[in-house]
């Protein structure tokens, strides 16, 4: 079946929902929401997923891109939490999306502001996820064990450490995504290929247990959706569809800084927050060559806005922590941008939001929606199976555990990543099996390889509008790739974006197109 989304396959689906009873209606395409369609279409049940935006357009493209096995939790005494993290990292890393999730090394440097009664208690809590890893039965080989390495090896792996006091530091591995946006991007056309309809730019209006009433924001027509169930993943925004469901949002800021300003950084690193036994910021290099600085935990009162925006509070307190532990200590002015993304906790009452557990709730109102909120983006899959089990609670098991996404060695790709020369080490990251293809495109039209930003070609571009549903340049530049995250990057793309829309592309028929 076909895995291609476009602007041709939207229309002809947005009609078709208007003629047919679904089995279930997603509100919502973030991770969860497009989980949950993945999850249901490959139970055998008929799928609509609409969003009011875009795929991955809140708080999904907004994390730190880990893939964690719940150390954290373990912390704080939630087994059960940590036990789901893990297991679904290990899904992620071994059977679903190895092109897109990988182990990654983390140091955390031991200063003089680290006591070394402090180090003993992270490294047994390190040991503890280890032993957590092993009990969801993650081979070593895929995700090394911790250890701890002398101060020249700390400074080798990451160089703009301050060597001063530095006693060496604490190596730990997670796993981490390339791209988050691109994650819930192969979950949705995963979806589509089981024959999901993923139709964005599809506000939901009101929500009852029989359905919806829509409005197409392309166009401004309005009318109804008619579902057996219906699950509302709108993340941070569920309240506002069932105000029966009580959140509390917190936001999460990270700083983006350019290749110059960290350079050499070989492994990522936990800086302990003052005052803080459990809490670090998380300095995260990237494949494009930036890196990420996040991230922060604070309550969320009033409206929530569409994109939020990163205070200049949450960046000093950010550059405050970071500079803590380097040589030389990062300016205001060296960051290139900052993102913030709002999380879906469920309301458990007072304390501090960063308090608050990760656990995730599927609620029902009393119409009959189902809503699901909370939860982590490593634990989507595990979300979205919930989820569909409550609102179709006569459908067959869910089949998403050992489901290859699009791009996936494995039985749902024709082909697998060659590993001759000629292509890319960062397409073949970025798109797995479906890389040679894009490359395709460069070749047969030397126009198309021409850079853009950050080594993404014209080819991408076009792929992005053939095959993935990308509508407009913030399609393009802010979630297919992540060019936008710095502005000027972002200006430096537009006009390429804007004639990869502009131009007439009749998507062909390709071998990538098609999953079992």
């Amino acid at each position: 079946m076909d895995t291609s989304l476009n602007a041709s396959r939207r229309a002809r689906e947005l009609a078709e929902v208007r003629d047919t009873v679904v089995d279930v209606l997603v509100v919502g395409l973030g991770a969860t929401g497009a989980g949950a369609a993945l999850d249901a279409a490959s139970r055998g049940l008929t799928v609509a997923a609409i969003d009011a935006h875009d795929i991955a357009f809140g708080t999904s493209r907004w994390s730190s891109k880990l893939i964690h096995g719940g150390l954290r939790y373990l912390a704080k005494g939630q087994i059960g939490v940590a036990h789901e993290s893990a297991a679904e990292r290990g899904v992620l890393l071994r059977h679903t999306a190895p092109h897109l999730v990988r182990a990654q090394p983390y140091l955390l440097p031991l200063t003089p502001a680290v006591p070394r009664s402090q180090a003993a208690v992270v490294m047994a809590g390190y040991r503890l996820g280890d032993a957590l890893r092993a009990a969801v039965r993650t081979p070593r080989a895929v995700l090394p064990g911790p250890s701890r390495v002398p101060a020249g090896r700390a400074l080798a792996l990451a160089p703009p450490l301050s060597p001063r006091g530095l006693r060496g530091a604490l190596l730990s591995w997670d796993g981490r995504v390339v791209d988050d946006a691109r994650l819930v991007l192969a979950v949705a056309r995963t979806a589509a290929g089981h024959g999901a309809r993923i139709l964005t730019r599809c506000r939901a209006l009101s929500l009852a247990g029989d359905g919806a009433q829509v409005r197409d924001e392309l166009t401004g027509a309005e009318f109804g959706i008619r579902a057996r169930a219906v699950i509302n993943a709108a993340g941070v925004w569920a309240g506002e569809l069932v105000p029966s469901v009580r959140l509390r949002p917190s936001r999460g800021t990270h700083l983006v800084l350019g290749p110059e300003v960290l350079g050499g950084l070989r492994a990522g690193m936990h800086v302990p927050i003052p005052g803080e036994p459990n809490r670090f910021v998380l300095v995260l290099p990237q494949a494009d060559g930036r890196v990420h600085v996040g991230l922060t935990d604070e309550p969320v009162d009033g409206p929530l806005p569409d994109v939020p925006e990163a205070p200049e509070s949450d960046v000093a307190f950010l550059l405050d922590v970071l500079s803590s532990v380097l040589s030389e200590p990062v300016g205001r002015e060296q960051v290139a941008g900052a993102y913030a993304g709002l999380r879906p906790l469920v309301d458990s009452g007072g304390g501090r939001t960063a308090d608050v557990s990760r656990k995730h709730a599927v609620l029902r109102s009393p119409d009959g929606v189902v809503t699901v909120v909370g939860g982590k983006l490593t634990t989507y899959r595990r979300m979205a199976e919930d989820a569909v089990d409550a609102a179709c609670p006569g459908a067959p098991p869910s089949r998403t555990a050992r489901l290859p996404l699009v791009g996936a060695p494995g039985p749902a790709a024709r082909v697998a990543v060659p590993s001759s020369e000629g292509i890319p080490a960062r397409l073949a990251e970025r798109y797995g099996t479906e890389a040679p293809a894009v490359q395709a495109l460069a070749r047969e039209d030397p126009a198309l390889a021409e850079p853009v930003a950050l080594g993404v070609t014209r080819a991408e571009l076009v792929w992005a509008v053939r095959h993935e549903g990308a509508l407009d340049p913030g399609d393009l530049l802010d979630r297919r790739t992540r060019i936008g995250l710095v502005a000027a990057d972002r200006e430096a793309a537009l006009p390429a974006a804007e004639e990869a829309l502009t131009a007439s592309w009749d998507p062909p028929v390709t071998p990538f197109d098609s999953i079992s």
